[in-house]
């Protein structure tokens, strides 16, 4: 299957996309307390306390980000997610999952993987043909169990928007295939791709070029309501439109603060702030939150991810922060390292960071970084060291400074 040459990738760039995945992750630590539980008022403040229906650990995620790093693992080896290999290595992921380490699992999954074991063909035709059947047999079959997972999808496909698509729609239909999960999918991902590539959130609805046009006038309107009504409105959450309506207005009616250092206030607190509205959306918080997280951690990067829930979070199958860095980057690099050999080296050389130099925040006069490259712009958070090895305790090799 013929792929389009990726796109150039900076600094920055890759530090969006390392977000993607990240940022998932913990708004699904986030949301797992408050799950189908009370919804929480404007002035309660959500956190990693754990429990939930697991019950979890406090900074673990669940099932939403369990099912994308099986999808991960396939995209960090840069395989096109479109491809009946790359598929399989998912479908069987999806399985191994359920069998090892699947702390809570939504029915329909759970149903159409299970029916899919009794199934001829390879993994992904056993399981979409399990997936057709339930739909063809229930009537309510557009949960939101494939858009919880499709971020890293966008990652795995940063340089054709077109095929990027044609990978949301196919991960999606293993379980999910109803139009309306897979539309959901298209936009989220067409979201993400641009988040990463240009910094914008332009790409949602620039996604709607991508839907079948039968279909965009009421995806528009979808987006409309959801940025007139806050997340809460969007009550059915366990429908993949409500739960994508809730994540976009916990996004667009969140305020993007302005930056003033001397007060403290900088835009990418955007994505602390709009995360814990996503969670204040109630009903399928940890849902909710992990598909605001992978948009917010594309558009502000992981470094933006305050260091106390980079340092919490954790899950199946034993991965922290650092590990989810590290498939999420290999994914955008299409399974190959960079020239420091980031992000599989153990330890980079000294010297410095190649591709990127900053001001000193108290010396104009001294750059941090690489002297002649490209600066990152006053107000950013820059993530000076990059992901540890597995051997590294949680937070390891995660540093900030605000510049």
């Amino acid at each position: 299957m013929n792929r389009t040459p990726g796109p150039r990738l900076d600094a920055q760039t890759i530090d969006r996309a390392a977000g993607v995945l990240l940022g998932a992750a913990v708004g699904d630590a986030l949301g797992v307390p408050y799950e189908f539980k009370a919804t929480l008022r404007e002035d309660q403040r959500p956190g990693m306390i754990g429990g939930g229906l697991g019950p979890y650990e406090p900074g673990e995620y669940s099932d939403d980000t369990q099912m994308q790093v099986c999808v991960a693992q396939v995209a960090a080896t840069g395989a096109d997610l479109r491809g009946p290999e790359a598929l399989d290595a998912i479908a069987a992921g999806f399985q191994r999952w359920l069998s090892e380490g699947a702390s809570d699992v939504g029915n329909q999954t759970r149903t159409v993987l299970g029916a899919a074991g009794r199934l001829p063909g390879s993994p992904a035709e056993a399981l979409r043909e399990a997936a057709r059947r339930y739909a063809v047999g229930h009537r309510l079959t557009a949960g939101n169990g494939s858009l919880m997972r499709t971020g890293i999808v966008a990652v795995a496909h940063l340089g054709d928007p077109a095929a990027m698509a044609e990978a949301a729609i196919a991960v999606s239909a293993l379980t999910h295939p109803d139009p309306d999960c897979a539309d959901a999918c298209v936009l989220w991902c067409s979201g993400i791709r641009t988040a990463v590539l240009h910094g914008t959130f332009d790409g949602v609805r620039d996604g709607l070029t991508l839907l079948p046009p039968e279909r965009r006038r009421t995806w528009a309107e979808r987006l409309d309501e959801a940025q007139a009504h806050p997340p809460h409105h969007f009550a059915n959450n366990g429908w993949a439109v409500h739960a994508l309506q809730a994540a976009w207005s916990a996004i667009t009616r969140t305020t993007v603060p302005e930056l003033n250092p001397a007060q403290g206030h900088f835009p990418a607190q955007h994505l602390r702030h709009a995360l814990e509205a996503a969670v204040r959306a109630g009903t399928d918080t940890d849902t909710v939150a992990a598909i605001t997280g992978a948009l917010l951690g594309a558009r502000w990067g992981c470094s933006a991810i305050p260091l106390d829930w980079q340092q919490a979070v954790h899950g199946w199958p034993d991965l922290t922060a650092p590990d989810l860095v590290r498939l999420a980057v290999l994914t955008a690099r299409r399974g190959n390292d960079g020239n420091t050999g980031r992000p599989s080296a153990p330890r980079l050389p000294a010297g410095g960071h190649a591709d990127f130099a900053v001001p000193h925040p108290h010396d104009d006069g001294v750059l941090l970084g690489a002297p002649g490259s490209e600066p990152v712009p006053v107000g950013a958070v820059v993530s000076l060291c990059l992901p540890g090895t597995p051997a590294d305790p949680p937070g390891a090799g995660v540093e900030h400074i605000r510049v």
